[in-house]
């Protein structure tokens, strides 16, 4: 699997033996999760943090959170046992739509099973099992990560202390699952699609590209396009905010699948906290864990009314603002100011052990 690529060697290797069964009902059978640590669990078991990653990240993520690791910061390796695992349904390492279905003997691909939230917490669930974590300090993520963090809190509220939902909202708005469904389309009419029946040879990259682009442009700002791009051209005449849209398109699909992307986007639309549950008002209202929500002000994509709302509805909560120009993908580039969050969010925890 060439996306194997992209991940550090550092990166370890997870079989279920039993069956995984899904929030749908259908099982996976072999199921392998790719997982990443950082320090050393305590006798008790009860120092973890787990740390959950976004739609194309991986398990590293000391390449993309670095900032937040070392000594006295929001992930310290010599007092946390710190866990990141990438997501079912990627194609970083755990089972996904690349992967080989052990029934066939052929790549998933289209058939891979449509996934929830849920599936995700609850294959970490198990890895965390075989880890010998017990209880987990902190989970904490940014926008699917997000997600993820706040199932946690409603699936495993005793291995639970703390929990940092960033750039998310408690379910899936009209207005998010629009623009997934709009990339999605991007994919869908690129002639390579075939339904999804797609060779690794002719991927139906020129969809997945645009896709990206799209993407590309909710995760960040008006300001921050204007301040970098403005009205710029290049010699060709082409405006520089578009030759940077297809750079980034470009880099995507050198490094991600199309069906990957499809199940991803439908599991992220499929969120809901209160879903077969009760009303979404009483289930945030259950999660007893303090709370840090982090909304960014400029995020157009997860904008900061969805966070307002959940600190309004989670009882122990606490609302920062990120102030920033980058937008959505602030949480992955203003890691200073972040990073004082966590810490101070941290420490209040500890003021009341």
């Amino acid at each position: 699997m060439k996306y194997l690529d992209f991940i550090s060697p550092k990166t370890e290797f997870y079989q279920l033996s039993a069956p995984f069964s899904l929030e749908s009902g259908e099982v996976l059978i072999g199921v392998q999760v790719a997982y990443r640590t950082w320090g050393k669990l305590n006798a008790t078991g009860d120092n973890g943090v787990l740390i959950c990653h976004a739609l194309t990240g991986s398990a590293d993520a000391d390449d993309w959170w670095g900032d937040l690791f070392g000594v006295g910061k929001s992930f310290d390796p010599d007092q946390d046992f710190i866990v990141c695992s990438n997501i079912l349904g990627s194609c970083y390492g755990t089972t996904g739509p690349t992967s080989i279905n052990p029934n066939t003997r052929k790549v998933y691909g289209a058939s891979f099973p449509r996934i929830t939230i849920r599936d995700m917490v609850n294959l970490q669930a198990a890895l965390l099992e075989y880890l010998e974590v017990k209880s987990l300090q902190l989970v904490i993520g940014g926008s699917l990560g997000g997600m993820q963090v706040l199932e946690w809190a409603l699936l495993y509220p005793e291995k639970v202390r703390a929990i940092s939902p960033m750039a998310t909202p408690g379910r899936h708005s009209a207005w998010s699952i629009g623009l997934s469904e709009a990339q999605r389309q991007a994919i869908y009419t690129d002639p390579n699609w075939q339904n999804g029946n797609y060779t690794s040879d002719a991927p139906p990259n020129q969809g997945l590209a645009v896709a990206r682009m799209m993407a590309m442009i909710t995760y960040r700002y008006w300001e921050s396009f204007t301040n970098r791009f403005g009205r710029q051209q290049n010699e060709s005449n082409q405006f520089a905010i578009s030759s940077y849209l297809q750079y980034q398109g470009q880099k995507l699909i050198e490094r991600f699948d199309a069906n990957t992307y499809i199940t991803l986007t439908h599991a992220m639309d499929s969120h809901d906290v209160s879903w077969n549950r009760k009303d979404y008002q009483s289930v945030l209202r259950s999660i007893k864990q303090p709370t840090l929500v982090v909304a960014i002000d400029s995020d157009v994509l997860y904008p900061p009314v969805e966070q307002q709302e959940l600190t309004d509805l989670i009882p122990n909560s606490q609302l920062r603002i990120l102030k920033s120009t980058h937008g959505h993908d602030a949480f992955l580039i203003d890691m200073e100011a972040l990073n004082k969050m966590v810490v101070s969010f941290r420490e209040e925890l500890e003021s009341f052990v």
